[in-house]
């Protein structure tokens, strides 16, 4: 039987921006038959990340991700039905998913590498896995908990960059969850501000395409900055750093608007910014989710019960089709996604 996957055609360059032509789709050969501990599974949605990136250069800059081979099947975040299965855990019908999932319709999978899902944990909406009730939600709550310093009631004001995308669209929500009095947002169109404010519920967006984002800032964080999620790191974070209060905390997530440049993770600040950083006491230390194994499942059923209950809402861009994979990297990286960037392959979940 032949299904199609997605294999990296071409590498973008250390300083280059991704395309969608760096992907390509063939046609590959699945056997008839599976291994003991095997099983086979149908593709249904699978992530595109910011953190890919790293992976379309030789050498990605950490020693926890791998860089993706040229002609080989690409893999990511990916949740999938079981068709057939040859492992004692798991049983056809189940939902799995997995962080290093290929990139193709059918594959056949070793079924330790696989994580079964219960779908009531996301009222049936299964892409979510990938996003609020997976990584991003993990990263953004086990982030805050951990680095953010929030005390309930001291009145803590939270910037957040790259706020509307997978993880700054939750960081805002879960900053208001924990106890932050005021939480900002910054992003890059009108859309998304509308969004943040009339339903995120963040207090403020700042559009910083259009705004001058020191201004802005000041007159909606008035009593200065205590915590700060960054996604994006570069200008706008010199620009929050300046406003932050003595003793407030940084929020490492993400860095996305140096990506595209070889320097190293996270990317040192300019002499200036550490002047004011050391000065004001500010913390800014790396935030390694895998570090916090032992706080996924508790993190996962909180995320899971504040979206039942109506307090943590949900955004995603879904593009369909896996020859689409490339398309929806490159906008994601450009900022085309509100929430996360989901790519569904197959809807079906009946077998």
């Amino acid at each position: 039987r032949w299904v199609d996957h997605e294999v990296r055609s071409s590498r973008p360059g250390k300083n280059g921006n991704p395309v969608a032509e760096n992907f390509r789709m063939e046609e590959v050969y699945l056997p008839d038959n599976i291994n003991e501990g095997q099983v086979q599974v149908r593709t249904l949605y699978l992530s595109v990340d910011p953190y890919m990136r790293c992976r379309m250069n030789e050498d990605t800059g950490t020693d926890y991700l791998t860089p993706w081979q040229l002609s080989q099947v690409v893999d990511g975040g990916g949740i999938g039905i079981i068709e057939e299965s040859k492992h004692t855990n798991l049983t056809k019908g189940d939902f799995v998913t997995s962080f290093y999932w290929p990139w193709q319709s059918k594959v056949i999978l070793d079924g330790n590498s696989l994580e079964k899902v219960d779908p009531q944990l996301v009222d049936g909406h299964l892409s979510y896995f990938l996003g609020a009730i997976g990584m991003p939600g993990l990263t953004s709550l086990i982030g805050i908990q951990e680095k953010g310093h929030i005390t309930a009631g001291s009145n803590q004001t939270m910037v957040v960059s790259g706020a509307a995308g997978a993880c700054g669209s939750l960081a805002g929500q879960i900053g208001h969850l924990l106890g932050c009095s005021r939480v900002v947002g910054i992003c890059g169109t009108r859309e998304k501000c509308i969004l943040l404010t009339s339903e995120l519920g963040f207090d403020a967006a700042i559009n910083y395409k259009k705004e001058n984002v020191a201004e802005q800032l000041r007159e909606s964080c008035p009593a200065g900055v205590d915590v700060y999620f960054d996604n994006v790191g570069g200008d706008i974070s010199d620009t929050v750093i300046s406003q932050m209060n003595e003793n407030s905390h940084i929020i490492l997530c993400g860095q996305i608007s140096q990506y595209n440049k070889d320097v190293p993770y996270p990317p040192p600040l300019s002499t200036a910014i550490e002047a004011i950083q050391k000065e004001r006491n500010i913390t800014r230390e790396r935030f390694l989710l895998l570090n916090y194994k032992d706080k996924f499942e508790p993190s996962i059923l909180q995320l899971s019960q504040w979206f039942k209950e109506g307090k943590l809402k949900i955004k995603e861009t879904v593009i369909n089709g896996l020859e689409n994979m490339g398309a929806a990297f490159q906008s994601m990286m450009t900022g085309g996604n509100i929430g996360k960037q989901i790519v569904c392959i197959s809807e079906e979940i009946s077998l």
